[in-house]
């Protein structure tokens, strides 16, 4: 569960700072700001220098690049797993169903990898502010994505 948070954290402030500069854009779920609002958040209050801010812009960037293969497959995979079960194709299903656990797997593998290398730009001081701003954060949810 902390290593999702954690890799969430960091994948919402790498999109952040890779999207900095598109202001007024509508965001998630049609709002502005949206991810790339609440990662400018998170910088802020990490107090990243420009510095590191740009070091986490080209890991996105590079991130992004590297796994778009993994990406778009897992994307594709879903939307065959959906069409496969609006027809009822029983067969099919198992097999996607076991190709898509695979690819997220794969997908968390990089999101992890993604994380570590993030960590590795700030400082201690940052990376103990995260940590108290993460379990800040499983306090106010409450479990609540346990409980799924």
């Amino acid at each position: 569960m902390k290593k999702t948070i954690a890799a969430l954290a960091v994948l919402t402030l790498s999109a952040t700072l890779a999207v900095a500069g598109e202001g007024g854009k509508r965001g998630f779920h049609g709002k502005r700001g949206g991810h790339g609002e609440m990662s400018q958040r998170l910088a802020e209050k990490l107090n990243l220098t420009d510095a590191q801010k740009a070091q986490a812009k080209q890991l996105h960037e590079q991130f992004r690049t590297q796994n778009e293969p993994l990406f778009t497959a897992f994307k594709q995979t879903r939307d065959n797993l959906r069409a496969a079960r609006q027809a009822n194709d029983t067969a099919r299903v198992d097999a996607l169903e076991a190709t898509l656990k695979t690819q997220k797997e794969q997908l968390k593998a990089a999101r992890q990898a993604q994380h570590e290398r993030f960590l590795s730009i700030l400082t201690a001081e940052q990376k103990a502010q995260l940590e108290a701003m993460k379990a800040e954060r499983g306090e106010r949810r409450g479990g609540r994505r346990n409980q799924r």
